[in-house]
């Protein structure tokens, strides 16, 4: 496993530390204006379905097997910008990338083994995995940890059952790990929470580019509030990510799952979307 060099760990923590004891650390996100004088679904649902559905920034090339020579199709289209003016591809064929993968028991590991066949050096998350770590050929990892949008306490008694269960800030540093070319989740709706802790911890600006499933059938876990209440978060959330200069480039709408948004058959929306953004600052 490739581990970043000592001193930049060193300065990383030191900056994680800094920034802990810093009282204008962020515990909320901003949350955008209502879309319409008075709270109303429509209204916002609306908004939130025509920002995830347009693209912010083009991509012309989006296909991984022209560089491995892999013609096995993945099944879902986990999309990745591959243009020269963004880092990725640059850092693929130097042998440079890295990819974090945040799964839930998924047996769908095509996008994960076709990266490591073009020597990206791939670590895939899953709590359902046999053992603590596994290394499959030379670029590919498995390790037996759930990413959160919270660490474990160990004096609460419950929270101890979840050692295995980290925030995606804390395994960077235990991996001695300063940056990702991509990060890839699929958490089952775990996702709007984990996001928003990459958000407040500024771990996002760490990433290049962040490949999204995104459910909308129900709020996700430990999302409060009513319908459109849930539905600003959502957009807000996905504003702090423009905010960073993130752009989206790539929306594919699963017409295989149930149509619903919020329980409820409306809005001509699925309740499943992946969601691909490049960071155009990444270096």
């Amino acid at each position: 496993m490739i581990s970043d060099d000592k001193q930049g760990r060193k300065s990383k923590t030191r900056n994680i530390l800094n920034k802990s004891k810093d009282e204008s650390a962020r515990w909320h996100i901003d949350l955008q204006p209502w879309a319409s004088p008075t709270p109303s679904l429509t209204y916002e649902a609306l908004r939130f379905l025509k920002y995830i559905s347009t693209s912010q920034t083009s991509c012309e090339n989006m296909n991984m097997n022209s560089l491995t020579g892999n013609s096995e199709t993945t099944k879902k289209p986990w999309t990745i910008c591959l243009d020269e003016r963004f880092s990725l591809i640059h850092q693929i064929k130097s042998k440079q990338c890295r990819l974090y993968s945040l799964g839930l028991g998924s047996d769908d590991n095509q996008f994960e083994i076709s990266m490591a066949s073009s020597r990206c050096e791939v670590h895939r998350f899953d709590p359902s995995i046999k053992s603590a770590h596994i290394q499959e050929g030379q670029h590919l990892w498995y390790h037996r940890l759930s990413i959160d949008w919270r660490d474990p306490n160990p004096v609460i008694a419950a929270h101890r059952l979840r050692s295995n269960t980290k925030k995606l800030g804390t395994i960077l540093n235990e991996f001695g790990h300063q940056k990702i070319d991509i990060l890839k989740a699929d958490m089952e709706s775990a996702e709007w929470k984990i996001l928003e802790n990459l958000i407040l911890e500024d771990i996002v600006e760490q990433i290049g580019q962040l490949v999204f499933e995104v459910h909308i059938h129900w709020p996700g876990f430990e999302v409060s509030g009513n319908d459109s209440t849930v539905v600003r978060y959502w957009y807000s959330l996905l504003k702090e990510l423009e905010l960073k200069d993130f752009r989206l480039f790539h929306t594919y709408k699963d017409l295989s799952k149930p149509q619903m948004f919020l329980k409820k058959e409306a809005f001509n929306a699925s309740s499943s979307y992946i969601l691909s953004w490049v960071n155009t600052r990444w270096k």
